[in-house]
């Protein structure tokens, strides 16, 4: 039986869940608010693993696709102390497989393939229940009705309110996000600290994150605790890239010069506050809807927020095109094994936070250790 499906959402999880049902000849609608798919940046780089990323994407008959576009080098993580003193310089095998990255982009590419994504089609309102199924409100006022509608709409879902009155709230860290683009021959000096993958410096209550992309591209992430507010008591306009750096720059006073040049020669600045939902979110099973990845389950950003949602999409799409039974119990039995496996990771990456941004830096050193060991 082909059901009518749409999934709203075009980022990882939505994607994932659209290109498994397609691998199964089965008819899948995405949903997408953005015009196109260049509309926006599509952020930094992603490091899938082995067992939750890569397992999504060979379920979806991509994994050697994917191989073939990601960088395993990325992997490489040195952590430096604050006055530029290396404390771990770690370099994967040249054969570890086990968390390559791969341009935030690039897996959008691989994902939409044949896919039929509707752009600019922004969803307003979900409403299950109705005559002929599960209908949907967009942004122009037009409708349409679907036997499933699949929330992979990120943080701020508008299909979650379907299901459940909990939004997401602040944890206390934010984080400023910018950019330096062809590392290698405009700034060889940050291309060496940073190395093939990424360099993280950690002091009391806040770090700095530099993250190589494809293409001589870097990523470099502010992160510090504080009010939501915080740029009104230093009086920064977030829209004043030369004010917000100068705020940045007072909030890491005292750090070495060459770290900070991360910050000094970086372009715009993008602010991005940290929200979560609770740690044991569900919602009573409703007929005609469900959520993905962070419209269900969002978590601190820990490398692996993406990674679950991927891997969400697929195992549901994977249920509907195999499993035996009604496509109301598939949904109901997969939405009872992704909130179990969420559950265990949203504590896992909430401890996570309080460690890597905390009044002491060697927290953050010891999930390094941990991780590695």
């Amino acid at each position: 039986m082909r059901h009518r499906i749409a999934v709203v959402g075009g980022g990882p999880a939505g994607l994932t869940f659209a290109r498994v049902l397609h691998r199964y000849d089965h008819p899948v609608t995405v949903l997408e608010r953005d015009p196109a798919p260049d509309a926006r940046p599509p952020g930094g780089a992603l490091d899938l693993h082995e067992k939750l990323g890569q397992l999504a994407l060979e379920k979806a008959g991509l994994l050697t696709e994917f191989q073939a576009l990601s960088r395993p080098e990325g992997q490489a993580m040195r952590i430096l102390d604050p006055d530029g003193t290396v404390l771990r310089d770690w370099q994967p095998r040249p054969d570890d497989l086990a968390n390559p990255e791969i341009d935030r982009g690039q897996l959008r590419d691989l994902l939409i393939g044949p896919l039929d994504v509707r752009w600019g089609r922004g969803v307003t309102q979900v409403v299950p229940g109705a005559r002929d199924g599960v209908l949907v409100h967009f942004a122009d006022g037009r409708q349409e009705t679907y036997d499933l509608v699949v929330g992979a709409d990120g943080a701020w879902s508008r299909v979650r309110p379907a299901l459940s009155p909990v939004a997401p709230h602040y944890t206390g860290v934010t984080s400023l996000e910018t950019s330096l683009d062809d590392v290698d021959a405009r700034h060889p000096d940050l291309a060496r600290l940073i190395g093939d993958g990424s360099v993280a410096v950690y002091g009391a209550n806040r770090s700095l994150v530099a993250q190589r992309n494809s293409g001589g591209h870097v990523k470099v992430y502010a992160k510090f605790r504080a009010p939501l507010d915080w740029y009104k008591d230093l009086d920064v306009d977030l829209a004043d890239a030369e004010a917000v750096r100068s705020g940045l720059l007072t909030l890491f006073d005292g750090w070495s010069a060459p770290v900070l040049d991360l910050l000094r020669r970086g372009t715009a600045f993008a602010h991005r506050p940290f929200y979560v939902l609770p740690v044991s979110h569900t919602w009573p099973h409703t007929p005609g809807v469900t959520l993905l990845g962070d419209a269900a389950h969002l978590m601190p950003p820990l490398g692996v927020g993406a990674n679950l949602a991927m891997l969400d999409g697929a195992e549901l799409a994977e249920s509907i095109a195999t499993a035996p039974g009604d496509l109301d119990s598939t949904v109901r039995a997969f939405e009872e094994r992704m909130c179990a496996r969420a559950g265990k990771w949203a504590q896992i990456t909430t401890a996570g936070l309080e460690r890597l941004v905390s009044p002491d830096p060697a927290e953050a050193i010891a999930v390094f250790d941990e991780v590695q060991s």
